[in-house]
């Protein structure tokens, strides 16, 4: 039996190279202006909290393709956890969520900086946008000063193209599908592109291709990471909507205020006959709902049976996800570390 894999540790080491180089860097924008304090104190607090599942699947993205420990390795994983927190500060920014692991967003902590000036709302909101900018600039800087040989990073530089792209895309068709009637289709397009992929899939073949990975592996890979991708942000809506703020960091309101196009709000909406429509109709996307409501909206999804469909898509694809290992021509620490990594990402209870 391999010996089972220390996440916690992977997880120390990662949050002790992203602090060090992100205080680098903070250090380096307070240095041109002091008046660049506030945005500088946001860049430091981007990458402070997190699993770092994404570090961790490009890791054993590398491992699984048989290439040892390697201290610059871990350096261009954990690049994709500034990729991350990149896509968290965009993310809320446009969706003008005011929390994030029970703190201020970047856009509203920024605000302070701004107080008493024109435009107050919408420059603090600027100062937000080129803080995840800077951080998704970053990510590419960290990856490419990793250590790694130029000719491995050469492997991998498509991936990080794709990459972007993906999320972008992911992110747009969001807003573009935000308010219009609940589609399961579009609802799990929006899950594959603008998360499941960034989170698992890509890391992993990341991680691979710098390895040198074979194209099976690596195809194989693709089919472990893109269910557990989808997993993982289909428990996100979960959570989003039952999990408990103290928990989850954020209001169990704002998928519902914003009228986000999420699977457990799609498949409440395909079960639902003309009365529960109507009453969903009446609440999704209205700023002033309050705890009252969210009690109504949760013992509706839970009437149509939503929260139990969306566990079952889950489920699905965790299984497909850890069988699609079983065929891998890969190390037994690597098999059973991506297991472990595979219910890490998705037990998360409400």
């Amino acid at each position: 039996m391999p010996e089972r894999w220390d996440q916690a540790g992977f997880r120390d080491r990662v949050d002790t190279l992203l602090a060090g180089f992100l205080g680098g860097e903070a250090d380096q924008l307070v240095a041109i202006d002091e008046a660049l304090r506030p945005v500088a104190g946001q860049l430091r607090a981007a990458a402070a909290h997190g699993k770092r599942l994404r570090a961790a699947f490009c890791y054993w993205g590398w491992r699984a393709a048989g290439q040892p420990e390697n201290e610059a390795l871990l350096r261009a994983a954990a690049s994709m956890e500034l990729v991350h927190a990149a896509a968290v500060v965009h993310d809320d920014l446009i969706d003008d969520s005011p929390l994030r692991h029970n703190l201020p967003t970047a856009h509203v902590a920024l605000r302070a900086a701004v107080t008493g000036r024109p435009r107050a709302h919408a420059a603090a909101r600027s100062l937000a946008m080129l803080v995840g900018d800077h951080l998704m600039a970053l990510a590419g800087q960290l990856f490419a000063t990793s250590g790694l040989p130029a000719a491995y990073l050469a492997r991998a530089r498509p991936l990080w193209a794709e990459l972007a792209r993906e999320l972008i895309a992911g992110e747009c068709l969001e807003i573009l599908s935000t308010g219009a009637p609940p589609d399961t289709d579009r609802s799990l397009k929006v899950v594959r592109y603008k998360t499941a992929k960034y989170t698992v899939e890509q890391p992993l073949l990341i991680g691979a291709s710098l390895a040198g990975a074979a194209p099976g592996l690596r195809a194989g890979l693709s089919g472990y990471g893109l269910p557990l991708g989808e997993a993982f942000q289909l428990r996100d809506d979960l959570l989003g909507l039952f999990g408990e703020p103290a928990t989850t960091g954020k209001s169990g309101l704002d998928d519902l205020r914003g009228h986000r196009p999420t699977t457990l709000l799609a498949r409440a909406w395909q079960s639902a006959g003309p009365d529960r429509r109507e009453q969903l109709t009446a609440l999704l996307g209205r700023p002033d709902l309050d705890e009252a409501d969210l009690r109504a909206v949760r013992g509706l999804l839970r009437e149509l049976k939503a929260p139990d469909q969306v566990e079952e898509l889950i489920a699905a694809r965790v299984r497909e996800a850890v069988g699609s290992l079983g065929g891998l021509a890969m190390a037994a620490s690597a098999r059973r570390a991506l297991t472990d990594l595979a219910h890490t990402a998705t037990d998360r209870p409400c």
